[in-house]
């Protein structure tokens, strides 16, 4: 448990600051995360990395020279948002281009590629290479489809040496990816960790049990185990990683053994030497070990075993000299201290004074964002226990932490004499800052997406609001790229818009219109309990799924239901959803109904 905070909303920030000041040889603070201190050479390629908090030393204790130029950082488990990225990677760029790297979370991959598509709008050459070395979340048919765990620091390091020896992106690019189909991985958790504030884990392993193929993010294992003695835990390791040795990989490997959190280095030794002794046996040549804590999860109980199979290239990238907080190797040549130049949030350009009609809207988004906010306020700990069943525990603090902040900005940009259309893009794009995380990005696209379908007019009717609806779907579908039937928010969000449409058509009222489409949304949420995931972190653990409701198809039709309340000033007395809950969810599947 974490004990030592004031506000466990400001864990993370206050936390990197402290880091910060405990490093600043090695990093200076910028918006967003954090950049190498020391000079770089003209035209490098700026490696930059980056996640969520909580699994030090990724990813900030792994910036410095021979690795990463910068790291963005996200509030605990959660991806950082793409302004941050964006940020981040502007005031690491040293003109050579910028190569993005990090874990393949659906957050992570929704936020660093918004930034990459801003970056290389802006003339900036960007690229990616995601890290897939997680045997356990996906076969290895679909290695795209894999997490990024402790293999994280292979694929870093490699690029991170190439860019400093001067290689271009293209180069700096290739290197990366051959590190992660060189690079497999497995962990094991003995007990969860928990988040700061939290009094519960996000899981917990049965006593005399193991949780084999855990996530870092507080996920849990996908199945449980006997505990096993040392030599049995790494022959377990050991077999299963041996079996997925890539095609024409050669006879060196490096194994890393990496601590979770409370494993602590005699047991990490112990294992070790069992592990090296197992892959001598197997014929393997043991160069360049690492054995400690890596990439942590908080207070996890569990460790993982990775392998690196290297040849001479991948090898003199990997034993190339590092100088960071966290990962230091040979004798790096001392580099002077550097100006950071932070890059500035983003200058509002001029935009025609708002209309009447529009300031009106904006005043009204307001008080529907509120309400937003106090269903969130309400159903936060049911949200995070929900997620908890096959994610990280994070959905309804990030859901928090995103809807405060857009009511805040729609608040400020409202006061100020903003139309709907700035307001509910001030809304959204602080949602997404601020929340980070899959939510994160897609609330607030879609809060922007429905501020551009109002525009600044003169006049709003009925009509507007089905414009809306359309606009807010379209926007979660084409950044998220979920079907009906992947058990996401999607699910509830198009029964939803169906039954808003058909509604709209029939020219029912706009308050009739929103309860209607509420309820349909409510009852689409409850059905989703019996679909198996087929995307984002629960999809490793479907078995654990089944018979809960998807979390964000949960706070979907809990917030529309709010949205309807609102718009009827509460005074809708045949408004069944109105009692619901995040665990009235569960108790009404209706698994008979669904269909995918």
């Amino acid at each position: 448990m974490t004990r030592i905070f004031d506000d466990p909303a400001a864990f993370a920030d206050e936390a990197l600051a402290g880091f910060v000041a405990a490093n600043r040889r090695y990093v200076a603070r910028v918006d967003g995360g954090v950049v190498r201190a020391t000079e770089m050479n003209p035209n490098q390629v700026a490696l930059v990395i980056g996640g969520g908090s909580g699994h030090y030393p990724a990813f900030a204790g792994l910036v410095g020279q021979g690795l990463a130029a910068g790291s963005a950082c996200g509030n605990m488990f959660a991806s950082p948002a793409a302004a941050q990225i964006y940020r981040v990677a502007k005031a690491a760029h040293a003109g050579g281009g910028v190569l993005l790297s990090y874990g393949n979370y659906a957050g992570d991959v929704l936020h660093f590629g918004q930034a990459q598509d801003r970056l290389n709008a802006e003339g900036i050459r960007t690229r990616t290479v995601v890290v897939t070395d997680d045997t356990a979340s996906a076969s290895l048919a679909e290695i795209d489809k894999r997490r990024g765990i402790a293999g994280d620091l292979t694929v870093f390091k490699i690029a991170g040496a190439a860019a400093d020896a001067g290689l271009d992106l293209a180069e700096v690019e290739r290197l990366a990816r051959k590190a992660n189909l060189a690079t497999r991985s497995l962990g094991v958790a003995f007990d969860g960790c928990t988040l700061p504030g939290a009094t519960e884990p996000l899981f917990s392993v049965p006593a005399g049990q193991m949780s084999l193929g855990l996530g870092i993010h507080g996920e849990p294992g996908i199945s449980d185990h006997d505990l096993p003695t040392a030599s049995e835990l790494a022959e377990l390791l050991v077999g299963r990683l041996l079996a997925e040795e890539p095609a024409g990989a050669g006879h060196r490997v490096v194994p890393i053994v990496n601590g979770l959190g409370t494993v602590k280095y005699d047991e990490l030794f112990l294992l070790f030497g069992k592990i090296e002794t197992l892959l001598q046996q197997a014929g393997l040549e043991v160069v360049e070990p690492e054995c400690g804590e890596l990439v942590t999860s908080l207070d996890m109980s569990g460790l993982s075993l990775t392998l690196f199979w290297v040849d001479d290239e991948l090898l003199s990238l990997w034993t190339a000299p590092a100088d960071t907080p966290a990962f230091r190797r040979g004798n790096a040549v001392a580099r002077p201290q550097r100006v950071i130049e932070e890059s500035a949030h983003d200058d509002r350009t001029d935009t025609p004074p708002a209309t009447i009609a529009a300031a009106r809207l904006g005043s009204g988004a307001v008080t529907l964002l509120q309400a937003v906010q106090s269903v969130v306020v309400e159903h936060e700990q049911e949200l995070g226990r929900l997620d908890a069943v096959a994610g990280d525990g994070d959905h309804g603090i990030g859901m928090r932490r995103g809807v405060d902040a857009a009511v805040q900005a729609a608040n400020d940009a409202s006061r100020d004499g903003a139309g709907v259309d700035q307001v509910l893009t001030a809304a959204g794009e602080a949602w997404a800052e601020k929340a980070g995380g899959t939510s994160g990005a897609l609330w607030g696209a879609a809060l922007c997406a429905s501020g551009g379908a109002l525009g600044n007019r003169e006049s709003y009717g009925s009509a507007d609001a089905l414009g809306v609806a359309e606009a807010f779907s379209a926007a979660i579908i084409d950044l998220g790229k979920a079907e009906l039937g992947d058990k996401t928010m999607v699910d509830a969000l198009l029964p939803y818009v169906a039954t808003f449409t058909a509604e709209s058509q029939a020219e029912a009222s706009v308050a009739d219109v929103l309860t209607a489409a509420a309820t349909a949304a409510v009852g689409a949420a409850a059905d989703t309990a019996a679909l198996s995931p087929r995307r984002g972190r629960a999809r490793p653990l479907a078995e654990r799924s089944i018979g809960h409701p998807d979390p964000g198809a949960v706070s979907f039709g809990l917030i529309a239901a709010g949205v309807a309340r609102a718009y009827t000033d509460f005074t809708a007395t045949d408004f069944t959803a109105t009692d619901f809950t995040a665990t009235d969810f569960t108790a009404r599947s209706r698994a008979e109904d669904v269909t995918a």
